[in-house]
């Protein structure tokens, strides 16, 4: 590695120039992959142009998901991560109902507000999207499209106050530099009502798991949501509009990020207006370990762990089955760090006969609402499917 190419990472390496020619770095490799060809071979890749990719379910076991273990969703062209410069790059909040508009650099952010870090689930809004029959378009998501990570920088609530909004604000609008496929025009410019923006778990954030956010996943500054479809989490944010009516920005217009506003036939056709907006995500669970596949010895307990997470409210229960629903097995269940984390949960399970298995988890909600052990009601795009996730293991 050229001292060119050290001095474009996003964190100080300390004593590189000491670093013996034939040893290679360790741990920040994700940090600054600048493209596909830079993804490590265990991630599948469903798309270049925009690029996008996930780990396996089995990679996503910690209770803070390492950068590298990252599912990774563009919506247009890359930005060139090697030209920002963190100490110039600015956050400007303007909108119709703003009092104040203001631009902040990132210096600003850090001396003007309170700092907090937060455990925030980011969850792609068609995680799972390959389990919906019969296919919708887009990229096929495993279920591992999900990932819950520390976010640390400034609540959203503070700079919003700061700049002071008017009565009339309805909703935001986010933006980065990001561009279109096309080269013409923001690739996504999403938003939230102005409500979820006032929340304590939306932060604007320059840190990811204590390291400057990496490359791939919004660097220098990303806007985080927890509880939220992931697309309004902007990626590499410049700014924030907050808006008198519903924002405008790209891939706000049905069917883009929007599900039926009534139940539909699989396959059926239906008219933008009759979409809603995703606002919030739904109940969900992931099995992480064992992985799918696994054979063990009859008599051998089995420990099966993985997250269970639940949008903006708390998961309340968590449920394993290897019967195909017939009965169903409590497990132990943790408490989330903070709220918008997901939580861990376990279950010692002893099969009792040779054979194939399959194991499925089922989350449930603080207002009681479940997964569906088949898939959720079809939609056109296909959103928050939350169907059981099920892995196979067989005793030997």
């Amino acid at each position: 590695m050229s001292v060119g190419a050290i001095s474009t990472l996003p964190v100080p390496w300390v004593f590189a120039q000491q670093r013996p020619k034939f040893i290679e770095p360790l741990n920040i490799d994700s940090l600054r992959w600048m493209n596909a060809d830079d993804l490590p071979k265990d991630f599948t890749i469903l798309n270049t142009k925009p690029l996008c990719a996930h780990p396996s379910e089995a990679m996503l076991s910690s209770a803070v998901t390492p950068a590298h273990q990252s599912f990774i969703r563009w919506n247009g062209l890359l930005p060139h991560f090697d030209t920002i410069d963190p100490a110039s790059w600015t956050f400007e909040v303007k909108g119709e109902s703003v009092i104040r508009p203001t631009i902040f650099t990132i210096d600003d952010l850090k001396t003007k507000f309170t700092q907090h870090t937060q455990a925030l689930v980011i969850e792609c809004g068609g995680n799972s999207r390959k389990n919906f029959y019969p296919s919708t378009k887009g990229n096929q998501w495993n279920d591992a499209g999900v990932y819950c990570a520390n976010w640390t920088g400034v609540l959203l609530s503070d700079v919003l106050k700061y700049c002071g909004i008017r009565e009339d604000a309805v909703y935001t609008g986010h933006h980065s530099p990001d561009l279109h496929l096309s080269g013409r025009g923001e690739a996504i410019s999403r938003g939230v009502p102005i409500q979820a923006a006032l929340t304590e778990n939306a932060l604007i954030a320059w840190s990811m798991n204590d390291h400057p956010i990496p490359y791939m996943h919004g660097y220098p500054l990303r806007i985080v949501f927890g509880g939220r479809p992931g697309s309004v989490s902007q990626k590499c944010a410049s700014g924030i509009s907050v808006r008198n009516k519903i924002h405008d920005g790209h891939k706000m217009a049905a069917p883009a990020y929007q599900v039926p506003n009534y139940p539909i036939a699989p396959g059926e056709q239906v008219a933008n207006k009759d979409f809603r907006i995703i606002e919030e995500m739904i109940v969900k669970s992931l099995i992480t370990s064992p992985p799918s596949g696994t054979e063990l010895t009859l008599g051998k307990e089995l420990i099966v762990s993985g997250h269970a997470w639940a949008g903006l409210r708390r998961v309340e229960k968590v449920e394993l089955s290897y019967d195909y629903g017939t009965t169903w097995h409590l497990a132990k269940l943790k408490a989330p760090v903070n709220k918008g984390a997901w939580q861990q949960w376990y279950l010692s399970l002893s099969l009792l006969t040779k054979g194939y298995y399959e194991i499925w988890v089922k989350a449930t909600d603080s207002l009681g609402d479940s997964q569906p052990v088949v898939q959720p009601q079809w939609n056109p795009k296909g959103y928050l499917f939350n169907g059981c996730h099920r892995i196979a293991v067989r005793v030997v």
